[in-house]
């Protein structure tokens, strides 16, 4: 339960719940008790087996209790039959055990009231928790991970534990009082034949245990195996163009069977074990009282030292132990599966993001002078992308990157946003080293086209001002206008507030991508990243973006990473890369009078 154990921290601001479930369980289980020990006086009443006592008993200590409780219910019973008569006090009986009953029921169903709001809450903030931890990763740890089984811990793992939030408090408040709160019953009713019962509860508790033992390694192999067809799932869902392009529906499918094959396999194993858990506890706990009623019995017929009405209301009290002790047993593996859950949720809570901010973080405004890349190297695992780059890019500048692919432009976008981190020299915005600056304050610098467009299954309003705040309808158009994306916009069926579908897929490739530019339009940030920005463009709506891209970069600071000739040729800088390294740097002008690689590059093109 060591995991489980850092999960009840959750529980904290709900602890009035947990309080009023405790109070309300150990009024269940104190009726639950007096429910059977009311029927006494009753059979007393019908075997007419009470000695008649006319005299108030007098208390004389803890040690006779049970017999003052005894001779006061019999004092009791004494002076209703003789003022009411047999059959009214016969009725009396039947309404307190009814009572008994109804009030064990009522503090049962508050229990389960107050921890219904208890087990939600700590459900709701561990997938708050969970969700925030998520977004706050870095990519690096993504690339690492199934989507489907980040997915599955989020959702299957912590509803797994909050149904074992209910077994630990059942098998630590509920059940045990209502065993002990029974056992107190019974040692006042019979010592000897209590002590008879407890010689054989611990072997039945051993052999109950003995089935446990392997429940929480099956218990995440089951949660494992959900994760990976979650993964397939969302891949499918994701490519389902490219598998019915290339008629790969029987490999998916395959792939997806022998997911779930393994899935069926575990889940049979893990519940056939769980649910021996009931029959076995109920087995063992039939077997103690067939020895009961072996030996109690004996005790009834032979040695004449517990009366008929007694031993009657011990066998209800033991077979009171019976259900709690189930329960428990059923609680301990629920226990074990939600530990299972526990630890991969934990997992994912517990990893350090090596991107947090500092603790003394500058919240940096504006951008004053220049971006200086100082003799950085960067590896996404074990070859340099990066190795010892340097350069300058003055305000107000535009800088333009080219080179074949894997020549390491895409990763300059990626570090300069902080998505990585260098590994080796720095990155600094006015002189300050872009890590010593929270990574909101970084980004709010910066806007980001990239050459996959991420919209989001929302509307297109909502989509361009994704995290922009204050924003009127008309500065939302406007953006829209300088992006060229105003005019589709208005052929949609209502407009601006249309929903564009998962991913975006109501749209073209260049309506996505126009969307993108919008938003960064819209943000309206010192510096301008664009990332193969042109790229999913046709040759019509690329010359009317880029008119639009000019504009916007005019007395910005603009870092360009394109593939296209019309995107770069205006950039006050063009610095062309090869293996990470910078190989010619100068303007479009200089860089062709120089015959070298860019013009290569450009001929390339042209052809």
């Amino acid at each position: 339960m060591k995991y489980f154990k850092q999960i009840l921290v959750y529980a904290k601001p709900y602890k009035i719940y947990g309080v009023l479930n405790i109070i309300s369980n150990i009024f269940y289980a104190l009726f639950g008790t007096l429910a059977f020990v009311s029927l006494m006086p009753m059979l007393k009443v019908l075997f007419k087996t009470a000695e008649p006592i006319t005299t108030k008993p007098a208390y004389e200590g803890i040690s006779k209790l049970g017999d003052y409780i005894e001779n006061t219910i019999n004092y009791f019973i004494t002076i209703k039959i003789n003022t009411e008569g047999e059959m009214k006090a016969l009725l009396f009986m039947i309404v307190i055990v009814i009572s008994t009953f109804l009030l064990k029921n009522i503090f049962g169903y508050l229990a389960m009231y107050f921890i219904t709001f208890l087990r939600n809450g700590v459900l709701k903030d561990i997938r708050n928790d969970l969700y925030e931890k998520t977004v706050d990763l870095p990519l690096a740890y993504f690339s690492e991970k199934r989507k489907g089984d980040i997915i599955a811990r989020i959702s299957t793992d912590v509803l797994e534990i909050q149904h074992s939030f209910l077994s630990i408090l059942e098998l630590i408040v509920r059940e045990p009082l209502t065993i002990l709160f029974t056992i107190f019953a019974m040692l006042a009713l019979s010592p000897q034949l209590t002590l008879f019962v407890f010689i054989f509860i611990p072997i039945a508790g051993f052999v109950i245990s003995l089935v446990g033992k392997k429940l929480k390694k099956q218990s995440d192999k089951v949660q494992k195996e959900q994760g990976i067809f979650l993964s397939i799932l969302e891949e499918t869902l994701g490519g389902l163009r490219v598998i019915k392009g290339f008629n790969a529906e029987g490999y998916f499918n395959a792939k997806f069977r022998e997911s779930t094959s393994h899935f069926y396999r575990f889940s049979n194993s893990l519940l056939n074990r769980q649910n021996l858990a009931s029959p076995l506890s109920e087995f063992l706990g039939i077997g103690v009282i067939a020895v009961l009623l072996w030996y109690g019995g004996s005790l009834v017929l032979v040695e004449n030292t517990l009366a008929p009405d007694a031993f009657i209301v011990f066998m209800g009290l033991a077979y009171n132990i019976l259900t709690p002790a189930k329960a428990i047993s059923k609680a301990f593996y629920g226990v074990k599966k939600g530990d299972a859950a526990a630890e991969r949720v934990l997992e994912i809570l517990h990893t350090t993001s090596p991107l947090a901010d500092k603790a003394n973080a500058i919240e940096k405004e504006g951008f004053n002078s220049s971006i200086s890349i100082e003799n950085i190297s960067f590896k996404y695992e074990d070859e340099y992308v990066l190795k010892n780059f340097s350069l300058e890019i003055p305000k107000g500048k535009t800088v333009a990157f080219v080179g074949q692919s894997g020549s390491g432009k895409s990763t300059i976008a990626n570090l300069l946003t902080r998505f990585y981190d260098v590994n080796e020299g720095s990155i600094k915005i006015d002189g300050i080293d872009i890590r010593d600056l929270t990574k909101k304050s970084l980004r709010s610098l910066q806007g980001l086209v990239s050459q996959d467009s991420i919209l989001f299954n929302d509307s297109i309003k909502n989509n361009i001002l994704l995290g922009i705040k204050n924003k009127t309808k008309e500065e939302i158009m406007d953006a829209a206008k300088i992006a060229n994306a105003h005019e589709f916009i208005e052929e949609m069926p209502i407009g601006y507030d249309s929903n564009i579908g998962d991913s975006g897929n109501k749209l073209s490739g260049g309506q996505k991508q126009r969307l993108s530019i919008a938003r960064a339009v819209l943000k309206n940030p010192p510096i301008m990243i664009l990332d193969e920005a042109t790229s999913a463009l046709d040759t019509e709506s690329e010359r009317l973006v880029q008119d639009a891209l000019e504009k916007m970069m005019k007395n910005r600071t603009s870092v360009v990473i394109a593939h296209r000739l019309s995107t770069v040729q205006k950039a006050d800088i063009i610095v062309v890369l090869l293996k990470g390294k910078i190989i010619e740097q100068g303007n479009h002008e200089e860089l062709i009078a120089k015959n070298g690689v860019y013009t290569k590059l450009v001929e390339m093109q042209t052809l």
